[in-house]
């Protein structure tokens, strides 16, 4: 029996939550945020000038491409850690801004503040901003704010503090995170697609019509001894709905509300409608189905020249 599908995600589990965790995050020494939030639209076809140096250089070629909705994107507070052994961070406090403290579904504030903390450089490890995004004028129904935390980056804690006390309680918008020509890594939840044999789990090769009278079944669990059955044997199982992470994705256009016209399709991409809001268009495809919420990160692994891509058409026909 062959085996074609990846094993390299092990366990298969299904996502817990819909917003994933961002482990890790670059590091840099420019004062800025080092994270976004993005909602899937739908994927379209742009045609654009290769500037790589593959075989294509210099001529216009077709790429498959994502439209990405940004929602509104607000800085609530600020979270303070300190250094624990022997790499463990522990949180040492959070300083709210007390009108979006409130929006966010926090009652009671304590009183420590910023000056509080900064008695503590000795201590502080790290510091990073609390942010939430607000979908419910987008439109698909998300009626309650998504918090979730954002690495900035800086020479040093203080550094990071400064730039955070100068958006605290502000919006933040995509163009002050990205450009176009940029790299980034998206992480999102996969689509589920419910309990899959082997077949389609695994993409395993169907038996033999004459060898027991099962077709789409695997043909042994393994041998007697070891007397279990081993963490390989393919087996059914819970599909898709996983955390995955793509990097290095490329960012083609950067726009806002008053141009997004120019990206949706006719009729309004399948499953979501049209983009009213900034929206970004990144190169290749990404996980999960449309209104599908997903973390950016800046690109942790890229060592590539970032360049301005030059566009000169974005396919607007119907997806239907």
């Amino acid at each position: 029996m062959t085996k074609k599908g990846s094993m390299e995600y092990w366990p298969h589990r299904r996502a817990k939550r819909v917003m994933p965790r961002v482990r890790t995050s670059p590091s840099s020494q420019d004062k800025e945020l080092l994270g976004f939030a993005a909602f899937k639209a739908g994927m379209t076809h742009v045609m654009m000038v290769d500037d790589s140096e593959g075989p294509a250089k210099g001529t216009e070629v077709a790429r498959a491409a994502t439209v990405l909705e940004i929602p509104k994107v607000h800085i609530y507070g600020i979270r303070f850690y300190g250094k624990g052994y022997p790499s463990y961070r522990r949180s040492l406090g959070e300083v709210y801004d007390a009108t979006l403290a409130a929006k966010v579904g926090i009652k009671s504030i304590k009183k420590n503040d910023v000056e509080h903390f900064k008695g503590m450089a000795d201590k502080l490890d790290d510091v990073t901003a609390l942010a939430f995004l607000d979908a419910s004028s987008m439109g698909f129904g998300n009626k309650r704010v998504l918090r979730f935390e954002v690495p900035v980056g800086g020479k040093g804690a203080s550094e990071k503090l400064a730039h955070i006390q100068g958006i605290l309680g502000k919006e933040v918008k995509i163009n002050d995170f990205i450009k176009p020509g940029d790299y980034i890594d998206i992480t999102g939840v996969s689509k589920g697609k419910g309990w899959a044999g082997i077949i389609k789990r695994f993409g395993a090769a169907e038996r033999y019509h004459k060898s027991t009278g099962k077709i789409r079944h695997i043909g042994t669990l393994g041998a007697w001894h070891p007397p279990k059955v081993l963490f390989g044997v393919l087996q059914a199982g819970h599909m898709g709905y996983n955390y995955r992470t793509e990097i290095n994705k490329r960012i083609l256009k950067v726009g806002t509300s008053a141009d997004a016209q120019s990206v949706n399709v006719k009729g309004g991409f399948v499953g979501y409608g049209n983009v009213k809001s900034d929206y970004v268009i990144v190169d290749g495809s990404i996980p999960g189905p449309a209104k599908r919420l997903v973390r950016i990160r800046k690109a942790i692994r890229s060592n590539r020249p970032v360049k301005q891509p030059q566009i000169n058409y974005i396919s607007i026909e119907s997806k239907q």
